[in-house]
C-alpha cells in the first residue's frame, strides 16, 4: 500500500499582479469518492452482520455524534479517533467589543488515534512530478521520517493566534492545506492561499 502524490510545476502568484514563479506543487492523489453505500456494504461483510443491521447502527451512530459534538462534547469515533467542533475568531481588547460577528469560521477538529497516526507513518508515498507542459518528468517513493501533525498543534489552552489577530477555539491546531489557488508559497501546497491564518 501507498499512497499517491503528484507535485505539478505550477505558476504561483503571491499578489494579484504578481508575474509569479515556476514551483513544483505536491498535492495527493484521490482514487475516488467512495460512496456510503460502499462502505456499508464493506464494513457488513467485514463484521458478519447484515447490511440492514449495518445501516442502521451507522446511521445511529451518526446522530449521537451530531448530538453530543453540538453540545460541545468531544465524541470518539470508535477506531479512528475523536471529533469536536470548534471555532475561528477574531481577538479583542475590551470585553465589551466581545460580540458574535468575531467569529471568522466555524469549524470540525478531527484528533486521530495512535494506531490511524502509526497507519499514516508506516504507509509509503509515492510522487510522481509532472513539468507545466503536463509530462512527467521524474518518480520518488518517500525516504521522509513519517512525522505526523499535531491536530491539537501547540496551542492546548484553545487558543491559537493566527495572522491578523485572530485566535483558534476549541483546541484546534494549524494545517495549512493550501495549493488550490496556486496562491502563496512555501513547503505547504502552494502556501497560504487565502486571507491569513491557518486553514483546516
Amino acid at each position: 500500500m501507498a499512497l499517491k502524490v503528484k507535485a505539478v510545476e505550477k505558476n504561483v502568484k503571491f499578489s494579484k499582479n504578481d508575474p509569479g514563479v515556476w514551483r513544483y506543487v505536491m498535492s495527493p492523489e484521490m482514487y475516488s469518492n467512495l460512496s456510503p453505500s460502499k462502505v456499508i456494504k464493506e464494513a457488513a461483510l467485514r463484521s458478519g452482520v447484515s447490511r440492514g443491521v449495518m445501516q442502521a447502527c451507522w446511521d445511529a451512530a451518526g446522530e449521537v455524534i451530531k448530538a453530543w459534538a453540538t453540545e460541545g462534547h468531544s465524541v470518539a469515533l470508535p477506531g479512528l479517533g475523536s471529533m469536536r467542533f470548534g471555532l475561528r475568531a477574531k481577538s479583542v481588547e475590551k470585553v465589551e467589543d466581545v460580540k458574535t460577528s468575531l467569529i471568522k469560521t466555524r469549524r470540525i477538529i478531527f484528533t486521530p488515534t495512535v494506531d490511524l497516526k502509526d497507519e499514516l507513518k508506516n504507509t509509503a508515498i509515492q510522487i510522481t512530478c509532472i513539468d507545466r507542459n503536463g509530462n512527467e518528468v521524474k518518480r520518488v517513493t518517500s525516504a521522509d521520517a513519517g512525522d505526523i501533525e499535531d491536530p491539537e498543534g501547540e496551542n492546548q489552552n484553545g487558543e491559537g493566534t493566527e495572522n491578523g489577530g485572530s485566535t483558534d477555539t476549541g483546541n484546534g491546531g494549524s494545517t495549512n492545506q493550501g495549493g488550490s489557488d496556486n496562491t502563496g508559497g512555501g513547503d505547504d501546497n502552494g502556501g497560504n492561499g487565502g486571507d491569513g491564518g491557518d486553514d483546516i
